[in-house]
């Protein structure tokens, strides 16, 4: 155990100190014993540092290192929840991201019944629920659960499982008279703001997580819904979780509910332990809660005092990992000079409380106590602060088990719970990597992309009436042009105007991914699926619609206008141009923050395509410096293939002055090269996969919700 660095006393005092200390020690082991502790997560150092700019003294612009957390020690209790609280800029969510693994540069060792984890290994045994409700509007309560247990506990727990799962779950949830309610939007009536959040809290808990993460589960939740939730993520605790929740200023009826507080300030601990130990931890600093205060806000109010003193909250986050007494304020009516002692200080005096030390720097359920490297400074010793001795209190009041774990087990996790035959979970909770194999990820994906089409047909049927009214304007505007120079004029817009409208029928599907960014990183936080199988499933779903809509533009033009060439092929050219453009679009919606900036993005390379496409300005006649934009435009390609199988051949197109198609063809530069115009579909088939391939490495490596 190692031993603080004093600046005074013998050997003698350090040996006695030391001897105390291992008693105080055990004591609280055997006490924490006695509570119930049979496991928890664990955390020691934990240390987050970024770089931030600021000005210097000279007025330049300076890098400088920032703890966001500071060595922070301490642990949640299984089978409790953990609240973290503290003021506005405390570092609550960047100590619930350090712990859930989602921070990659976290300096500081995190361990969970014992066994210490790493942030994979975190993301598979945890769940996380976001202070933002992320669901499908149009799946019902039933659904959207179904559809969690469907990605999470993969195919070897069979659908009757399942089902009985989810029904346990909705029942402990309290959501059964909103079952079969939709989710709702603010266009569409659904479930109240309290279900919402339990509905997200039984989609991450499906799968019955070791750990537990809750960001503000309350936050713009009334008085009643708030204390609903947390009520029910208190039976998910005594159910055997390990729940870890920030709150920001919780009402008395939720505080009976909180089983553990960690109160931080400024990225560092100010207190850790039951919230009925508040006001003793106080006490032991010198301050009394007034009759009829609540003592965690008195708590807040002296951080919030220190933290506008000259010494700050490191006097306090001090007291609270090694029980050095933190100097009174000035404003307490004590001088800062006068009342130092001129007594040497050192582990024997009363400036020293061993039992706070004890209290915050071991696990109480293993007897192992911690190392915590921070100690006393030398330098803080000069104020000679008072040494009050006391004895060890309750780390936390836990409550008793209402719920059964095994209400959230299906049959077959039962047996394997009791040794028998059945799914196989290890220690941690989870089944590897991913629950499913990677056919089954894409076809609950595809079901669940088919049942939002069919619940919310709007956009794909306002792209097929797009097209269909598109189609009979064209019909009408260019019915069988004549064989002479404006016939050609008539059939070349046609074809042109065919290609745009093609283009800009792809792009309301901007909104599509940006609606959906917040669930797919949700879901993938904890490895629900693959990216991978989320873009395959997305191509799959969308196959069938743009071939009819590519169907019925090509049916209603064809013999309207007396296109010549080959049906199918126009066909295919059509179905090709809606593939590459939604590939298109698709892509550049994953890499905009908003829906305004990516109609802005699509409109500007719509526009620069439709340049250098070929119409404007051939592509032999296009400036060297400018020839890649005619290679990678997507409009080149439909282009120069509807006009190769149009005019292809020696059919004249114009008696006066006469012209067959191959010298029209020669006059655009388009080349008359064998199987050319099925080449274009190749090309523009290439394109729609590099897009696609596009859009999953930013999915893959660029929506991650994890700090850096």
């Amino acid at each position: 155990m190692a031993q603080p660095n004093y600046r005074h006393g013998g050997g003698h005092r350090d040996l006695e100190a030391a001897m105390e200390m291992a008693q105080t020690e055990k004591a609280t082991a055997k006490s924490g014993s006695r509570f119930g502790f049979t496991g928890g997560l664990e955390f020691t150092s934990l240390t987050y540092t970024v770089v931030k700019k600021q000005r210097g003294v000279g007025g330049e612009w300076e890098k400088k290192d920032v703890d966001l957390l500071h060595e922070i020690t301490g642990y949640a209790p299984k089978g409790c929840v953990t609240a973290v609280m503290g003021p506005s800029g405390a570092g609550k969510s960047t100590f619930l991201d350090a712990l859930a693994g989602r921070i990659s540069s976290l300096d500081g060792r995190v361990a969970l019944d014992g066994v210490q984890m790493s942030p994979s290994v975190i993301k598979h045994s945890s769940a996380y629920v976001m202070q933002d409700d992320r669901l499908f509007p149009m799946l019902t309560v039933y659904e959207t659960l179904m559809f969690a247990a469907d990605f999470r506990l993969g195919s070897t727990v069979s659908a009757a499982d399942k089902k009985l799962r989810v029904d346990n779950l909705i029942e402990q949830l309290g959501l059964t008279t909103s079952r079969n309610t939709y989710i709702g939007d603010e266009g569409t009536r659904g479930v109240s703001g309290g279900e919402r959040r339990r509905v997200s809290i039984g989609v991450d808990i499906i799968h019955g997580p070791a750990l537990l993460f809750l960001d503000e589960p309350t936050s713009g939740l009334d008085s009643t819904s708030a204390h609903s939730v947390i009520e029910k993520v208190h039976d998910i605790a005594c159910a055997g979780s390990t729940v870890v929740l920030t709150i920001h200023q919780p009402s008395s009826r939720i505080l009976q509910l909180l089983d553990h507080l960690i109160i931080l300030a400024r990225g560092q601990l100010m207190y850790s332990g039951g919230p009925k130990d508040v006001t003793a931890h106080l006490g032991r600093m010198g301050r009394k809660v007034p009759k009829g205060e609540n003592s965690i806000e008195n708590l807040l109010d002296v951080i919030q005092e220190y933290d506008q003193s000259e010494f700050g909250v490191k006097a306090l986050a001090e007291f609270c990992l090694t029980g050095l007494k933190p100097r009174k304020l000035a404003a307490e009516g004590l001088s800062l000079v006068s009342s130092i002692p001129a007594t040497p200080i050192g582990p024997g005096g009363e400036d020293f409380d061993h039992s706070l030390r004890s209290q915050h720097s071991k696990s109480p359920w293993s007897g192992t106590p911690f190392t915590p490297s921070r100690r006393p400074k030398k330098d803080q010793n000069r104020y000679g602060p008072e040494i009050v001795m006391g004895t060890p209190t309750p780390l936390s009041s836990i409550s008793v088990y209402t719920v059964n774990e095994a209400d959230y087990l299906s049959p077959a996790q039962r047996k394997t719970a009791t040794g028998a035959p059945g799914v196989g979970v290890n220690a941690l909770g989870h089944r590897g990597k991913f629950a499913n194999s990677y056919a089954r990820e894409v076809w609950v994906l595809m079901r669940r992309n088919f049942t939002n089409i069919w619940r919310t047909p709007e956009l794909f049927l306002s792209r097929l009436m797009v097209l269909t009214v598109m189609g009979f304007l064209m019909a009408t505007m260019f019915t069988k042009p004549k064989d002479n120079t404006q016939g050609i004029t008539n059939r070349l817009s046609f074809f042109i105007f065919t290609v745009c409208v093609f283009f800009f029928s792809s792009n309301d599907a901007v909104p599509a991914f940006i609606q959906e960014r917040f669930i797919f990183i949700r879901e993938t936080s904890h490895n629900a699926y693959r990216a991978s199988a989320y873009v395959v499933a997305g191509v799959i779903t969308y196959l069938p619609f743009l071939l009819l809509q590519s169907a019925v533009y090509a049916l209603i033009t064809w013999w309207a206008i007396g296109l010549h060439g080959e049906l199918l092929y126009f066909l295919v050219m059509l179905y090709a141009s809606l593939l590459s453009t939604n590939s298109f679009v698709v892509f550049i919606s994953s890499i905009v923050p908003n829906f305004i900036l990516g109609y802005a993005a699509v409109i500007a390379f719509t526009a620069l395509f439709f340049l250098f496409c070929g119409y404007f300005v051939d592509s032999n006649s296009i400036p060297r410096g400018w020839k890649w934009m005619n290679t990678v435009s997507t409009m080149k390609y439909p282009y120069e293939g509807l006009l190769l199988n149009e005019f292809h051949g020696h059919r004249i197109f114009s008696t006066v002055p006469p012209l067959d198609g191959d010298t029209i063809l020669d006059n655009l530069a388009i080349s008359l090269a064998e199987d050319r115009k099925w080449w274009m579909v190749l090309y523009l088939l290439g394109w729609a996969v590099f897009y696609r391939v596009l859009f999953y490495l930013v999915l893959r490596f660029g929506s991650k919700n994890k700090r850096n």
